[in-house]
């Protein structure tokens, strides 16, 4: 990708294919031809916070990962009577143990792996790879890996942020890519798909917009689940970890999307009702979604589809000039019954500084105007999104909004803004490996509070992230409902050591648990956060899950290893039960 020339020095950013084979291949994010550098100004920008100079950018300060994937001193420990045993089930191209293939699903896409394998710290990795065709084929694996004791792990789109894929205790990985992606049913008179569970986003949607010529439809369909790793992520890894996307607030969580699930278990096959209400005890449907793989291996999904009307959606943008003034809107546009929109982001003081400028703000004759306006720089809050659905309730919902917006000083900025966002929405990851070649490591945490304790979150949050010091720290609300909203915090510094960079990651998972909000809303638990979950939820609630894992697999060879908790040590618990009870919480307006 090209990217407008800088008129003082410009660091010699790795703009280059990532060879074959390599380290970076598997490390760097998406797609292998795309790259995306920080415009001038935000380098000058980076340069100031993170006290640097030209001369810290003349040289690459981290492994950039061109050797070649060699793990001699990593042999494949299973026994080769289970591999031929595998094969029989696979085909001998649905198996590899070769040392690239083993690697490429060893991580996700945490600093923390991506600096491990800068690094070569290898600690996951798993024996031998599948790559499973058919639901009877992950059901006969499931059933022998559990027979012979073998650790048992799924990889899906592999953008996990929660050590979620990481295959600790060896054994066999699923890698869903490949040839799991198939759809196995459309049907338009209940407005549902049912789809392997390594579908990508992208080849959904492409699907479902098809449907005419695909499945003779009367019309495009979308499933509406757009989360920033849309494009390398699964619908199985969606639904396991109870994943969001960018477009929540109109169409829902994949909690609220995904009508029915079938999963092969230890225990055999496990398939949820696929009616879109009942009330016959506790819903399976919630019980399966969450848990991560320790349960058992997702197969298929069915999801619920919505008409596709892109010509009705209507975007708008506004700034406010203070937090408060924006949070009080946003709470109003979300309490005031009038429809909601699609995508509703607003971004804090800090992060609206970086988005004027990633976003080329900054490049019109408005952004002078901002300041002599009252709208100043590290106190205003940039709010953006845009509505969908029928022509009538988008141009409604969207007046609405402007009219809220409006009333608490809201002033607009048009649709400019948020196109701009569209178009970098799904790509503003791959900045992450051009920093990282510098030393600057950039990593998210997110968590779900009430309109109520919104603020006191935010600022207990910032204050830990800020710290450690010349670090940038973003906020958005990303995913909003009338009683609260999800908190994205976005965190940049100077940082290459990948155990300094998990000590820090902890403290702010410590600040959000003692701020009261929830540990997680949309990237799952793994076994990154898996430490604070217990504590978090509470021990005798806790003990559903463990009752859940006993039935469903006994012998603990799905995902073993820690995630979501189930099988870590007590010592390795932060046991504190630290949110606060609701009941307790202000209720002032």
């Amino acid at each position: 990708m090209s990217h407008k020339p800088y008129k003082g020095f410009e660091p010699k950013w790795v703009m280059e294919l990532a060879p074959e084979g390599s380290y970076r291949s598997i490390f760097r994010w998406g797609d292998p031809n795309f790259f995306k550098v920080p415009k001038e100004s935000l380098y000058r920008m980076m340069k100031e916070v993170f006290e640097m100079t030209d001369e810290d950018f003349r040289e690459y300060s981290d492994d950039i990962g061109w050797d070649q994937v060699e793990l001699s001193g990593y042999p494949v420990r299973l026994d080769r009577e289970h591999i031929d045993a595998l094969r029989e089930i696979v085909g001998e191209e649905g198996v590899s143990t070769a040392d690239y293939d083993r690697l490429a699903v060893a991580y996700g896409f945490t600093a923390y792996d991506v600096l491990r394998l800068r690094h070569k710290v290898i600690d996951s990795l798993p024996d031998v790879v599948l790559y499973p065709d058919t639901t009877e084929q992950v059901e006969r694996i499931v059933a022998y890996a559990d027979a012979n004791d073998i650790p048992l792990y799924v990889y899906g789109g592999g953008s996990s942020v929660t050590r979620g894929v990481e295959p600790v205790k060896g054994g066999i990985s699923l890698d869903m890519r490949k040839r799991f992606n198939k759809v196995i049913s459309f049907n338009e008179i209940d407005q549902t798909i049912t789809v392997q569970a390594g579908m990508s986003g992208p080849d959904l949607e492409k699907t479902l917009q098809s449907a005419p010529e695909l499945f003779g439809a009367k019309r495009p369909y979308t499933c509406g689940h757009f989360p920033q790793s849309f494009e390398y992520s699964s619908v199985g890894g969606w639904t396991v970890t109870r994943g969001s996307g960018q477009n929540s607030t109109y169409y829902g969580c994949i909690s609220d999307i995904v009508l029915s699930q079938k999963y092969a278990t230890p225990i055999g096959t496990i398939k949820t009702s696929h009616y879109p209400r009942e009330a016959c005890g506790p819903d399976l449907n919630q019980i399966m979604m969450g848990s991560e793989g320790t349960f058992g291996v997702l197969t298929e999904v069915t999801l619920k589809v919505f008409r596709w009307m892109p010509e009705n959606r209507r975007r708008f943008s506004y700034i406010f000039k203070t937090w408060d003034d924006a949070m009080k809107a946003a709470r109003e546009m979300m309490q005031h019954e009038c429809g909601f929109s699609s995508v509703f982001r607003l971004s804090d003081q800090e992060e609206t500084n970086m988005m004027l400028r990633l976003y080329n703000v900054d490049d019109t004759p408005l952004y002078p105007l901002l300041d002599k306006l009252g709208y100043k720089d590290m106190e205003r809050c940039l709010f953006l999104g845009f509505t969908d659905g029928e022509k009538g309730y988008s141009r409604n919902v969207a007046r609405n909004i402007a009219k809220i917006a409006r009333r608490y000083g809201g002033f607009p900025l048009t649709g400019y803004v948020t196109k701009s966002w569209e178009k970098g929405r799904f790509n503003d990851p791959y900045l992450r490996d051009t920093l990282m070649d510098f030393g600057i490591t950039t990593d998210t945490l997110e968590c779900t509070v009430n309109w109520s304790n919104m603020e006191q979150v935010h600022q207990d949050v910032r204050k830990i992230c800020h710290a450690l010091p010349n670090t940038v720290v973003t906020t958005h609300m990303s995913h909003c409902y009338p009683q609260g909203a999800n908190l994205y915090f976005i965190f940049l510094t100077r940082m290459q050591d990948e155990k300094e960079f998990k000590a820090y990651h902890s403290t702010i998972l410590d600040a959000i648990q003692r701020s009261g909000a929830s540990i997680s809303h949309h990237h799952g638990i793994g076994k990154m956060f898996a430490p604070w979950l217990e504590g978090y939820i509470g021990e005798k609630e806790y003990g559903v899950f463990k009752v859940l894992k006993n039935y469903f697999d006994p012998k603990y060879n799905m995902n073993p290893g820690g995630t979501i908790g189930l099988d870590l040590k007590p010592e390795e618990k932060i046991s504190d039960r630290r949110y606060t009870d609701y009941a307790e919480q202000p209720k002032k307006d």
